[in-house]
């Protein structure tokens, strides 16, 4: 007696998706398009200039050096310990290098694994919206809510700055984090000293604790002063403060920030980030903590970028557009009411297909998306690119 085997084509087994509103970025569409058309791409926020090299000398003498191997998994000490110091030299906050200063794989890594160390199935995170696209997945991950917060107390295209009563209306029992990011990305809205001490009042009967966005802390114009929550101590007490080096010194691709935080929250961190990332790239951890000796480049950025955006906003000046403020970060925002009736994101297409500059549409910063007529542009680019983009936007 024989028996017969039919076989079966090879199959992908279907799975219920983590994030099924997830789709491709915004970002990655708009430089896509931007490619296509050869359009100067002002949508993306990274630079299209190169770093210090003495920054790759010092990453390249610590690859030579032999620093090839795992680090420890909080963070070269070295680092660690530059940026103790950074801090404490900025805003007046000694955090201990060994248990409150953990070194990270970038900053939307760093984001991620403080939600997933203090957000609980059922939990409630306030997002302060418009805000950058990975909160909102970061959450869901956890398990949690995102609850979102319109920033903006007139109601009014371009106006940004918190508004505590509607934040204050927002929390629950379930309420266990909210996001802050300043200077903010999209809006290069900065928060007051008075905003955070508003922050820390509505806090303070609380246990919420506060993951803060602040991978743009040295880019603030006009003298005004980056108020981290360093700054503040009852919202340090319960904080983790993000911050980016890939922003500070212009390389993005490094993928390489850290986490302040008070040791017991760090302590919760690390556990989830030794079994996310474990450690970050040795080398370039080596490299940074030499480079860091010298505090100019980061401590002379704010003055870098400002007479970027003052040479853009002069520019912008002579179009159609309705510039709106830019206190920090590398972005500009402005409302193109006056030019087109076209929702963002079709404005935003036109802009990069006819007259070859690409912006991103504020809307894809809300959840559900919310019509402005409001688009951003980064200005974190070569004066030649920037010029190259205002003759073209001098056609509008």
């Amino acid at each position: 007696m024989s028996t017969t085997t039919t076989a079966l084509a090879p199959r992908t087994p279907e799975i219920g998706s983590r994030l099924p509103k997830v789709g491709t970025t915004i970002f990655t569409v708009m430089s896509a398009l931007a490619q296509e058309h050869g359009a100067v791409n002002l949508g993306q926020g990274f630079p299209d200039f190169d770093c210090a090299p003495r920054l790759v000398d010092c990453v390249t003498e610590a690859m030579r050096a032999g620093h090839n191997q795992y680090p420890p998994m909080a963070g070269v000490p070295a680092l660690r310990e530059a940026i103790a110091a950074k801090i404490e030299r900025v805003y007046g906050r000694r955090y201990d290098a060994n248990q409150e200063i953990t070194v990270t794989a970038g900053a939307t890594q760093a984001i991620l694994t403080a939600i997933l160390a203090v957000v609980r199935p059922g939990d409630e995170v306030i997002v302060l919206e418009p805000c950058y696209d990975s909160y909102e997945p970061n959450i869901e991950l956890a398990g949690g809510k995102a609850v979102f917060v319109p920033l903006g107390r007139s109601g009014e295209p371009g106006d940004f700055r918190p508004d505590f009563a509607r934040i204050a209306a927002a929390i629950t029992p379930r309420t266990r984090a909210i996001l802050v990011n300043t200077p903010h990305n999209p809006s290069a809205t900065v928060w007051t000293r008075e905003d955070m001490q508003a922050l820390a009042e509505l806090l303070r009967p609380t246990d919420i604790v506060v993951i803060a966005d602040e991978v743009y802390e040295h880019m603030v114009y006009d003298g005004r002063v980056h108020e981290s929550v360093a700054r503040h101590p009852e919202l340090a007490a319960r904080s983790f403060i993000v911050s980016s080096f890939g922003k500070t010194y212009h390389v993005t691709g490094w993928k390489v920030g850290y986490v302040a935080a008070p040791a017991p929250l760090t302590a919760e961190f690390r556990k989830v980030h030794q079994f996310n990332v474990f450690t970050v790239n040795t080398p370039v951890q080596h490299g940074l903590a030499r480079y860091m000796d010298d505090p100019s480049p980061y401590l002379g950025l704010s003055a870098f970028y400002q007479r970027k955006r003052d040479l853009f906003r002069a520019g912008l000046a002579q179009t159609r557009f309705r510039v709106l403020p830019s206190e920090g970060s590398y972005f500009q925002c402005v409302d193109y009411s006056a030019i087109s009736d076209s929702s963002e994101l079709e404005f935003c297409r036109w802009l990069t297909t006819e007259i070859g500059v690409a912006a991103i549409p504020l809307s894809v910063f809300y959840d559900g998306g919310r019509e402005q007529r409001v688009v951003r542009f980064c200005f974190a680019k070569k004066d030649e690119t920037l010029q190259e983009a205002l003759q073209r936007l001098a056609r509008l």
